[in-house]
């Protein structure tokens, strides 16, 4: 077994939430100049690239029971499609605004704890989930005005990655982390390239496999690297601290959008978006620091 080690797991955490927003500015940059299908499956790809031999040198296991399998299929399934909403997104919204539109993803994994799988979740967390949900509101309003509809893709991006989430609890614990990325990196690129060329054959909107050049190219494979680091980091920060510890910290991935959506293409949130960013913050660091005050006091607690 591991031993807990909080320090290195806040500064891996810390790694991911640097990385992660620092790749979706990396690809909203290049989706102005790059076919979508193409920036997904490079994103894919080369998690399968650098990953399948890893599993090769450390002689990680890596087959799949049947079930394990199906499961492993949705899941990938999912990541496809939450990756290609948020990278829609991005080519509509300012990154600090998108990314603050999906953390309602916590609010909605609670609700669907509550009624998918029968967890108890008490009047407080309901109405954090409603005032998280109400700052949310708020962040799309501006750019909703702006842009119409797609506005709304975060949200999406928020529901898929929540089903993505509740799939992954269900096969956590029957394959190692790293083969799991690995196989479902292998699989993805194995669903794409097909309908890519499919969809290039059709002349279908955002179907081609046609290779940008120069500094587009290196930002190409740069998002397939950093997406697949960033979340290698967080798997490994969870082996070494537990996850009401890391939990909080994920919110730093807001003000790290933020920060270089200033830096990168000079975008900010107006003063409404920022104040729904600041109360989408609250509401969830209150879910997160309840839910381990509740662990904390055992589960002859009533949930509240």
């Amino acid at each position: 077994m591991v031993q807990d080690r909080p320090i290195l797991g806040i500064v891996l955490m810390l790694g991911f939430c640097i990385l992660a927003p620092l790749g979706d500015g990396m690809a909203k940059l290049l989706g102005e100049t790059t076919a979508l299908g193409l920036m997904v499956l490079v994103r894919f790809g080369m998690q399968a690239m650098i990953l399948i031999p890893l599993i090769a040198v450390t002689g990680k296991p890596w087959r799949m029971t049947p079930k394990i399998l199906r499961l492993t299929m949705i899941r990938t399934l999912l990541h496809i499609t939450g990756l290609a909403a948020m990278f829609t997104a991005l080519q509509y919204l300012p990154l600090a605004d998108t990314v603050a539109i999906a953390f309602v993803m916590p609010f909605i994994m609670l609700l669907l704890g509550k009624y998918v799988l029968n967890e108890q979740v008490g009047a407080r967390r309901l109405i954090a989930c409603i005032v998280g949900f109400a700052g949310t509101l708020l962040v799309i309003q501006p750019s909703f005005a702006q842009v119409g509809a797609p506005a709304l893709l975060p949200l999406i991006v928020a529901v898929v990655f929540s089903l993505f989430m509740l799939v992954t609890r269900q096969i956590a614990k029957e394959i190692d982390p790293v083969s799991l990325q690995a196989v479902s990196g292998a699989m993805a690129t194995a669903i794409l390239l097909p309908l890519i060329l499919l969809g290039a054959w059709f002349g279908l909107p955002g179907m081609s496999l046609r290779t940008p050049t120069g500094d587009a190219l290196w930002l190409l494979l740069g998002i397939g690297v950093l997406g697949t680091v960033a979340h290698l980091l967080m798997t490994w920060s969870l082996r070494y601290a537990p996850s009401a510890t890391l939990a909080p910290m994920q919110y730093l991935e807001i003000p790290m959008a933020t920060l270089f959506g200033w830096l990168i293409f000079h975008d900010l949130p107006n003063g409404l978006a920022a104040l729904g960013i600041g109360i989408t913050i609250a509401a969830g660091l209150y879910v997160i620091l309840h839910e381990r005050a509740n662990a904390r006091s055992g589960p002859s607690e009533t949930p509240a």
